[in-house]
């Protein structure tokens, strides 16, 4: 009837679609606002991982302006998730710095 996972010290229950209990996945719904967003040790190997059993990259890793690498996938079920690997400490003023350069 489900199953569960563990991340870290947490636990995520899972459920195969069944309309007639009311449990939707986001296909059905047509999108999530939701992203389950998981620090990792490699975003790059994570990533690649995911996409051999059937993920969908949505945005490639890449070094991020706050100091992750970071990237974005789809799983089969079209659940959304972001992956991060923090790679250096930046100071608030970079941070404001490359958010400014971004919006012009």
């Amino acid at each position: 009837m489900h199953a569960q996972i563990r991340i870290g010290d947490s636990a995520v229950m899972l459920v195969d679609e069944m309309p007639e209990w009311g449990a939707l996945g986001p296909k059905s719904l047509k999108g999530s606002p939701v992203t389950i967003h998981l620090y990792v040790d490699d975003a790059d190997a994570f990533i690649a991982r995911a996409v051999k059993a059937g993920a969908k990259v949505t945005m490639p890793v890449d070094d991020m302006f706050w100091g992750d690498r970071y990237g974005r996938i789809e799983d089969p079920f079209g659940h959304h998730w972001s992956v991060g690997t923090h790679v250096r400490d930046v100071s608030m003023d970079e941070m404001q710095q490359a958010m400014r350069q971004m919006t012009g």
